[in-house]
């Protein structure tokens, strides 16, 4: 006799068994559950804002056409990206079980104003936090809060400064105390395929073939790419076009010298399909399988692509 007809029997009522049910992932993991998200962190009135902030409501009207940067543009990106990537990094070293993402955000926090630079995420649409943080099956935009790091874990940390009015971008999945082999190498295929992405990009390469390559990469291993979520323009503004599709498409567009965008393909041990809490934020696979995110600012050249975020 199953274990469900037994809880039936000792009282437990169809939906408490639902629950039970669904606080588990396929592969017996927990799932992510929401901790206490603590007030946003104030910022010094002398550090520039970027102008959703200015302006208060957190948008930002979208607009299609490339960042293509003169030679100001690219000196200023190269900055605002290697912030990012050490805001990034030391973010990463934080990642311990017992180590709250309300802490890592504030630290992140910390570091971003001490070099005069404002956390982009802060007031982005209402984004209450200067960091995403997502761990397990949190594909994207997860918000800090106080659910402490357990071994086994995996995080991806997604920081975006904005320095002397450019913005620079980047994402890392770090891997908390003893991660199963399973989620290593999800981790480890997810930054294959952002490697593999990079590695085309040069003057007048379609755009479509980044999803190719991070397509055929997840391919390879029986991983889902994630459609919902996409690479984007970036410099003065957070987000513009193109749209980076990570999975095979037929997108038009070529890449240009000057160019600047992301690449941050999500990729999933499971299903690809996402569903949202009640925060409008918090991005988790439907199915509770885990997910990984790598992502880098890229700069277009005459001879082919600098990262900008390493």
């Amino acid at each position: 006799m199953g274990s469900g007809v037994t809880e039936v029997f000792s009282g437990k009522g169809f939906g408490e068994l639902l629950a039970m049910r669904n606080s588990k992932a396929k592969d017996g993991r927990k799932r992510l559950v929401k901790g206490t998200v603590s007030p946003p962190l104030s910022v010094p009135g002398h550090i520039e804002r970027p102008p959703y902030v200015l302006k208060g409501d957190g948008k930002t009207p979208w607009t299609d056409a490339y960042q293509v940067q003169d030679e100001e543009g690219i000196a200023r990106m190269r900055e605002a990206g290697k912030l990012a990537a050490e805001v990034r990094d030391y973010a990463g070293s934080l990642v311990k079980p017992g180590v709250t993402t309300d802490y890592i955000d504030k630290q992140v926090h910390q570091m971003i104003i001490d070099h005069n630079a404002y956390p982009s995420p802060l007031g982005y649409g209402g984004f209450p936090k200067s960091v995403c943080t997502s761990v397990n099956e949190c594909i994207c935009h997860g918000i800090p809060d106080s659910r402490k790091l357990e071994d086994g874990d995996i995080v991806n940390i997604d920081v975006t400064v904005f320095l002397n009015g450019f913005h620079g971008d980047t994402s890392k999945t770090f891997l908390c105390g003893n991660v199963s082999e399973d989620a290593k190498k999800l981790v480890e295929v997810t930054k294959d395929s952002l490697d593999a992405a990079i590695a085309i990009c040069g003057p007048g390469v379609q755009l479509k073939r980044i999803g190719e390559e991070i397509q055929k990469v997840a391919d390879a291993y029986g991983y889902g790419v994630v459609r919902s979520f996409v690479g984007h323009g970036v410099g003065r503004l957070f987000h513009s076009g193109p749209t980076v599709l990570h999975y095979r498409n037929n997108e038009r567009g070529k890449l240009e010298v000057g160019q600047t965008f992301t690449i941050e393909p999500m990729l999933t041990a499971g299903g690809i399909r996402e569903k949202y809490w009640d925060d409008n934020w918090t991005a988790v696979t439907a199915d509770g399988s885990l997910s990984a995110q790598f992502e880098h600012t890229l700069l277009i050249t005459d001879s082919g692509v600098d990262i900008l975020t390493l």
